[in-house]
């Protein structure tokens, strides 16, 4: 009998080629690969825009996947219009469309962003979060994500609270504390916390791989972007790095392999896959 994966898995967590100079994933070749692995959907999350949204809609209809549309947006520290001191900075979260209310909101999230909260970024604050939360569905994000960031800091109870203050924004099962594995020693720790602050919150738990570019293949070329963008050279010693070379569109079974001790997260992927319906 051939190998079948017992477990259904989307991925969440995805930059195209229009977050720029950040991320590789060419639209009009991510699908063929997605296909020859089974998929049925799959997200678009690029940082801080929607640009890729229409492109990456059209190219998933005609591959027959169901496209999901969201972003990972910026949540300044304090306020959107706090345009003083950079040392504040910004966290990530990612954002998914269950329906056209969500779509919606999102649109005008990310308008804000440009419009009122620009600042080295696009960036947005929970009072817009409070304001156009409905239809849509939250994740925490990458070791950029405020809870994590608090978990590498030591500062699991105020992670805890951060938590549980988005719960409250998006309402229970709208945000999931998220899991990622690319190698990197802080995530072993982040996961470790997330799985025990999901015990004793209740808020559910997702899998995704932060993907940025289609084929571990693709890993050097991304690299030379990542220079591009940052104005470096490869030779370069102190310059931004993706490191480990797992930032690809990985398997069910590569993700399963990964998160055996966390199966449930990685079926929740597609329960939010099944929740999300945007034409």
């Amino acid at each position: 009998m051939p190998d079948v994966t017992t477990r259904q898995f989307t991925h969440l967590h995805v930059h195209t080629e229009y977050s720029l100079l950040d991320g590789a994933c060419r639209i009009d070749r991510m699908f063929e690969h997605l296909k020859s692995m089974g998929q049925t959907a799959c997200a678009i999350t690029d940082h801080g825009v929607m640009y890729g949204s229409v492109a990456f809609f059209d190219a998933a209809k005609a591959a027959g996947i169901k496209p999901i549309i969201g972003c990972e947006v910026y949540v300044a520290t304090r306020t959107r219009f706090d345009k003083v001191n950079r040392i504040d900075g910004n966290s990530h979260l990612i954002l998914l469309c269950k329906d056209e209310t969500g779509y919606k909101n999102l649109i005008k999230l990310v308008s804000a962003g440009f419009i009122d909260g620009f600042y080295s970024k696009p960036r947005i604050d929970k009072e817009l979060l409070e304001q156009h939360h409905e239809g849509l569905i939250c994740l925490s994000a990458c070791l950029a994500g405020e809870v994590q960031r608090y978990i590498v800091k030591g500062l699991y109870d105020e992670a805890k609270k951060t938590a549980l203050e988005y719960q409250e924004i998006f309402g229970e099962d709208n945000y999931f504390l998220e899991l990622q594995d690319h190698g990197i020693p802080d995530q072993a720790l982040v996961n470790q916390q997330l799985l025990k602050m999901s015990q004793e919150t209740g808020i559910g738990l997702v899998a995704t791989n932060d993907v940025h570019y289609t084929y571990a293949e693709d890993a050097k070329p991304h690299d030379i972007l990542l220079c591009i963008q940052t104005g470096k050279k490869l030779s370069d010693e102190n310059r931004m790095r993706y490191e480990g070379g797992q930032y690809y569109v990985k398997s069910p079974e590569e993700m399963e392999k990964l998160f055996p001790y966390a199966l449930q997260a990685l079926d929740n992927t597609q329960r939010i896959a099944d929740r999300c319906h945007v034409e």
